[in-house]
């Protein structure tokens, strides 16, 4: 295919008229698809209804240590629940705190511990005139939106197929002591697909922050989201490599079931260093008796351990697998060449992240939109939503059906090749 750049402005405007004929006859269908969000399926949310059997009014409610699930108790979870995590985690059953239904949840609690009583006794953020987080980009958008609810300044990180500009982050962090964290998605990152290779982890771990209340948060949402049985990505161990650099502090690991088992009502943790820990649990203490000790039995009885939990993921691979590759096989078959695009092919997680020309993103967008095709906003995987080259789209391909993906897909291609080639004639 010839690159839309090397194309003459006859040529453009003749494919454009060809293009806008496509795009009436889109239009006229009257399409309602949505492709905004890492929502789950209806077929995955199935595969986890024979949990709800699991417990019943019948059942022994008592953990293996013999406490009683219904009843006070347990702050930092059922101990089989602190396994079973640990295991999906990689990490020691003592270094997790079981939580509620959502990480984000820890991750937002987290946050605002530190901004009002600091970390570990620290100085309270609230009381620094000025707290800074890296933010590797693109990124999470409800990551920046917890920064930014609570005024922290995030600073913009090159994203790499490696991992972030490690760089540039020893520069802020072993030198500037007002950056107080880094959000990472190291393994099947949200929305690039990629994951953190181990020299990066190493760097991680190695660093040496200016401010003795930095923390690395490690969001590992996609620890066991692979797509391939054959092709899984692997990390190093973040709170292993950390101890063994003589900073066992320095990092926070979140994970969650929302995509494993039901969103909104799957169990979280934390896993950290024991000092750590216990300044959690201690706040833990005022804020709550406990969490839903009985949605952690229920889960734990329904998978048993790892490897059930592993069976379980390979379905939900083999569900999820044919709608990345309805985008990615029709993103290769209509764009290759034409030089209006990039993207990644992941072996896991839940996006695929997707770079226009510069300045397109936004147009893009409200075009797939006006033909009943809903995106992620642009400029959502940046800081305070201002993707800096208007470049970046996440695409969520779980929700829809397969049929249904490769239907939008084709109207999202329609959309990128109409708004490359109004951006090529302006210029």
């Amino acid at each position: 295919m010839k690159a839309y750049k090397d194309m003459s402005r006859d040529e453009l405007l003749s494919l454009k008229a060809a293009l806008e004929e496509e795009y009436r006859t889109a239009e006229a269908k009257g399409l309602s698809l949505n492709m905004a969000r890492g929502k789950p399926g209806a077929s995955q949310l199935a595969l986890s209804m024979p949990m709800l059997d699991a417990v019943n009014s019948t059942s022994d409610m008592k953990t293996i240590l013999g406490n009683d699930t219904r009843n006070y108790g347990d702050l930092d979870g059922i101990g089989e629940c602190r396994r079973f995590m640990a295991d999906m985690m990689e990490v020691k059953k003592d270094n997790v705190i079981v939580c509620g239904n959502s990480s984000l949840n820890i991750m937002y609690d987290t946050v605002a511990r530190s901004v009002a009583f600091g970390v570990n006794g620290s100085t309270p953020w609230c009381k620094l005139d000025q707290v800074k987080f890296l933010c590797p980009v693109p990124g999470y958008d409800r990551h920046f939106k917890i920064t930014e609810v609570f005024g922290i300044e995030m600073i913009n990180i090159p994203l790499y197929e490696d991992g972030p500009d490690m760089d540039l982050v020893e520069a802020y962090v072993n030198q500037d002591p007002a950056v107080k964290g880094i959000w990472c998605v190291p393994k099947y990152s949200n929305p690039t697909g990629i994951s953190y290779s181990d020299e990066v982890v190493r760097r991680f771990a190695n660093l040496k922050p200016a401010a003795e209340d930095f923390r690395i948060y490690w969001d590992d949402a996609y620890c066991i989201h692979h797509l391939y049985e054959d092709q899984q990505d692997n990390i190093l161990n973040i709170l292993e490599e950390c101890e063994k650099a003589g900073h066992p502090d320095m990092v926070y690991i979140f994970a969650s079931t929302s995509k494993i088992s039901f969103p909104g009502s799957g169990i979280s943790a934390i896993a950290t260093s024991p000092a750590n820990m216990k300044y959690i649990m201690d706040q833990m203490a005022v804020q709550t008796i406990g969490h839903d000790k009985i949605n952690q039995l229920r889960h734990v009885r329904f998978f048993k351990n790892i490897d059930g939990l592993k069976e379980h993921m390979r379905k939900h691979g083999e569900l999820l697998r044919p709608k990345f590759e309805a985008v990615l096989d029709t993103l290769e078959k209509e764009l290759t060449g034409l030089e209006i695009g990039t993207w990644v092919r992941p072996r896991g997680g839940y996006f695929i992240s997707f770079d226009a020309m510069p300045g397109c993103a936004k147009a893009i967008v409200g075009k797939c939109k006006d033909l009943g095709v809903v995106l992620t906003g642009a400029g959502a995987t940046y800081p305070y939503g201002k993707d800096p080259k208007d470049s970046n789209i996440r695409i969520a391909p779980s929700f829809p059906t397969p049929e249904e993906m490769l239907e939008a897909t084709k109207i999202f291609v329609l959309c990128v090749k109409l708004a490359s080639i109004e951006k090529l004639l302006e210029e």
